[in-house]
């Protein structure tokens, strides 16, 4: 801060202060001295004392003298030595920082700890020491000084300020070594900026109180109090202008422009302009302007009743001149009420925020991106301006982008069901496959199964189906249970994000309730669930929250105002690789990834975006690069008088038609279709030892019975760590490995790596209910591999074992 002198510049001052620091402390290098030189004189007087005592031949004694004698000289030398030692570093370091400062434009001192003057900067010369510097700014100057010093010498730092009328002093005082030897004072000096007042206006105000009105000098120059109080009066009858004036004549004739305004104490203002600043009672003819205004504008009144338009309006909303409707009734597609839009606005709660809606009286296929605005004036109260903008292409390209994600999500989510559906058909057709090893076409038994064997692979060829169905779903607002939403959906999310990752649900039940789309939400928590996984390739923890969180005044979020409210808020929070801050603006942009080409679109958090705003929600994100990411959800809780209906039975969710079903067994292969073409138990009989590794107890009972049938010697493993267990026996031969890929602990390429490493060159067998390219890795990097996809029969088993044992 460069330095300003105050209009009193204590440096002018007399140095009467200076008689003052006779009060401080003497210097601790004179008393130290003095110590020094007292213990040397005392020991002296031993010394004179041991010789009398020698001479009148008491020689004990003058031994103790003498030796007492010397010790105090000797400690009084060191004293001293050390008192200089001290003075001298204690002189070097207030010389360093004499350098340091002697360009500082403020005041700057350097003292020791009894406030004695070291140095001092060119902009403090003439202080002698503190004291005198403080005598402008406080009575008592010494003891403020010894206070000050006090201070600094227990916590190594001080701070005052000290204000007079015009000017005012910030005083920073620490010390500079550890030791706390020297002292560093700072002294800032500025003025201070006089406010004005009413008075010092050019303008008249009136000011009307509870005792009277009063009024600044511009005011009383008018008149007296009797002129002020007959212009308050002729205002109450005078016409408000379309800019919320009124116009009074004063007592000279002289025309004004009265404003009255609420002061923030509760007294109201009135204003008077001068006829040269007013602004004039717009003529009826600029209408044309606002007609033909390149944007489209509509006014609404308090009522949501559309009161005046605008040709590009009436042009986007197929509307005439002389329509006069309600709101709701030209557009739709709000996703809730549209009335209630409206009375969010006139809170204050969607003021300025965009809403896409469809415009219902056009005939077309026609959206409008619309924002509201208060109309301005007294005679608008509570009226909105509508601010209207075509979106029919944005619209268009967002349904592409939600029903894209929403593909891909259903992908992804049948990807992970398929494990567990496809080992239960596995089981279901193996065991059925060995039934009918014994059965021929005249048992009575036959036909019952070859229809379980026909329908387990009519659901193994649905199960494939559902990894490229989909269908385009529309928005259904219902009243909604966030409990038992996010119970529901647990269930599926578990198997969507893999058996590395672990998620958790933590729901506040104190929630009522929100109004959203059940399908919509899920989509949306299903697409930043699958985020959290990808950004935790090695496994960790999901965590799916919700809490109820009231804001008593509006907040700012970025970009986002949040409107004052009782909120429900849904968090998806993961623990892994964060999002750099240079991008986290970005991510709700479409077609914006961070991941690779090809292993995703760019659409997941856009599609979220926009379907979390069509249900008048909030998306944020906060992240920390390294730590995680955490996305939150803001919905409105629904009213106490609406949470009822959350106890309606809401309509079963429909699941694939029979047409699908039927469409599935029309996929089927022949050999799916077909039972009876099985390998009998003494065809291709080579003998060999498998070790199977298989967690499912179902499909590891089928697969070796089926094994064991055809001749080959099996050894059971239920995971990983128990096959090695079986390896570690180096005299056991194995001919094939033959496992599942997932499983709990180390998983099927985790154990097969490490046995090739004492038994390379034995081949593999992987199979899973994932699809192949899940694996494609592990298959790459171990020789000998194949892949054997579940559900499959016992003739796709036996065929498979045998091309491995003879390549």
């Amino acid at each position: 801060m460069p330095h300003i002198a105050p209009k009193t510049d204590p440096k002018t001052l007399p140095k009467q202060a200076a008689s003052g620091s006779r009060n401080l402390p003497e210097p601790a290098g004179w008393a130290a001295r003095l110590e020094g030189r007292w213990l040397i004189i005392f020991g002296l007087l031993f010394v004179g004392l041991a010789l009398a005592a020698m001479v009148i031949g008491a020689g004990s004694s003058a031994l103790i003298l003498g030796a007492m004698g010397a010790s105090l000289v000797v400690l009084g030398a060191a004293a001293l030595i050390v008192e200089a030692r001290n003075r001298k570093s204690q002189g070097d370091l207030a010389a360093v920082m004499a350098r340091a400062t002697q360009r500082d434009p403020e005041p700057v001192l350097i003292t020791d700890t009894k406030g004695n003057l070291l140095s001092a900067n060119s902009a403090a010369d003439g202080w002698a020491n503190p004291a005198e510097a403080l005598t402008f700014w406080c009575v008592n100057p010494d003891e403020i000084a010894a206070i000050i010093l006090s201070d600094v010498l227990t916590h190594g730092q001080a701070i005052r300020e000290y204000t007079r009328k015009d000017s005012a002093l910030h005083l920073a005082v620490h010390t500079v070594d550890e030791a706390r030897t020297v002292l560093v004072w700072r002294f800032s000096m500025r003025q201070i900026e006089q406010k004005r007042d009413l008075d010092s206006l050019g303008v008249p105000i009136i000011t009307l109180e509870t005792a009277g009105l009063s009024g600044n000098l511009a005011a009383r120059a008018l008149g007296g109090s009797e002129v002020l109080a007959d212009l308050v009066a002729a205002l109450a009858e005078a016409e408000v202008t379309a800019t919320g004036g009124a116009f009074v004549t004063l007592a000279d004739g002289q025309r004004m422009q009265a404003v009255r305004l609420k002061a923030a104490s509760g007294r109201d203002d009135i204003i008077l302009l001068p006829q040269a600043s007013e602004l004039a009672v717009p003529d009826p003819s600029p209408m044309l302007d606002y007609e033909e205004i390149p944007v489209a504008l509509l006014q609404l009144d308090p009522a949501g009743k559309i009161s005046g338009t605008n040709r590009l309006a009436r042009t986007l909303l197929g509307l005439s001149a002389s329509d006069e409707q309600y709101f709701w009734q030209v557009v739709e597609g709000l996703g809730r009420p549209v009335s209630d839009w409206l009375a969010d606005a006139r809170a204050g709660r969607a003021l300025g925020r965009p809403e896409i809606l469809r415009a219902s009286l056009t005939g077309t296929e026609t959206y409008v991106q619309i924002i509201l605005r208060r109309a301005s004036g007294p005679r608008n109260s509570d009226a909105l301006v509508a601010v209207i903008s075509d979106a029919t292409e944005l619209k268009s390209l967002e349904a592409r982008f939600v029903q894209s994600q929403k593909m891909q999500a259903i992908g992804q989510l049948a990807g992970g069901v398929a494990h567990d559906f496809n080992n239960l058909l596995t089981a279901i057709s193996g065991h059925c496959d060995l039934l009918l090893l014994n059965r021929d076409r005249f048992d009575p038994d036959y036909n019952d199964l070859l229809q379980i064997h026909q329908n387990s692979n009519r659901a193994a060829a649905l199960v494939r189906q559902l990894l490229a169905f989909s269908r385009k779903q529309t928005m259904r607002p219902e009243n909604l249970s966030l409990e038992s939403l996010l119970e529901d959906l647990t269930h599926l999310l578990t198997r969507l994000v893999g058996e590395r990752i672990v998620l958790t649900l933590s729901h506040d039940r104190s929630i009522r309730g929100i109004r959203a789309d059940r399908r919509q939400l899920e989509q949306v928590i299903m697409n930043l669930v699958v985020n959290a996984r990808d950004a935790m390739p090695m496994g960790g923890e999901i965590r799916l929250e919700t809490h109820v969180k009231t804001l008593t005044t509006e907040q700012d979020h970025g970009r986002v105002q949040l409107p004052a409210g009782r909120y429900a808020t849904i968090k998806v929070i993961d623990e892994g690789i964060g999002i750099p801050k240079e991008i986290i603006d970005k991510i709700f942009e479409p077609f914006f990834s961070t991941k690779r080409l090809g292993e995703g679109t760019g659409l997941g958090l856009s599609t979220a975006y926009g379907i979390v705003k069509q249900m008048g929600g909030y998306i944020f994100a906060n992240s920390v690069e390294g730590s995680g990411t955490e996305f939150t959800l803001y919905f409105a809780c629904l009213p106490d008088d609406a949470v009822l209906s959350l106890d309606k039975p809401t309509p079963p969710r429909p699941v694939a038609a029979d047409s699908e079903a039927a469409a599935a067994a029309l996929t089927m292969s022949p050999s799916d279709q077909s039972a009876t073409r099985l390998p009998p138990p003494d065809e291709g009989l080579k003998g060999g030892t498998i070790l199977l590794v298989e967690d499912e107890a179902p499909v590891r009972a089928f697969a070796a019975r089926a094994l064991r049938l055809q001749g080959y010697q099996v050894f059971e493993a239920a995971d990983g760590e128990q096959a090695l267990e079986f390896l570690e026996d180096s005299s056991l031969r194995i001919d094939l490995f033959v496992t599942d890929v997932i499983m709990p602990g180390i998983d099927g390429p985790g154990w097969v790596a490490q046995a090739l490493r004492t038994r390379p060159g034995t081949p593999v067998v992987f199979v899973s209910g994932y699809t192949e390219d899940t694996l494609s890795a592990a298959l790459s990097h171990t020789p000998k591999a194949v892949f054997l996809g579940k559900p499959f029969s016992l003739g796709e088993l036996s065929d498979t074992i045998n091309q491995q044992l003879e390549a």
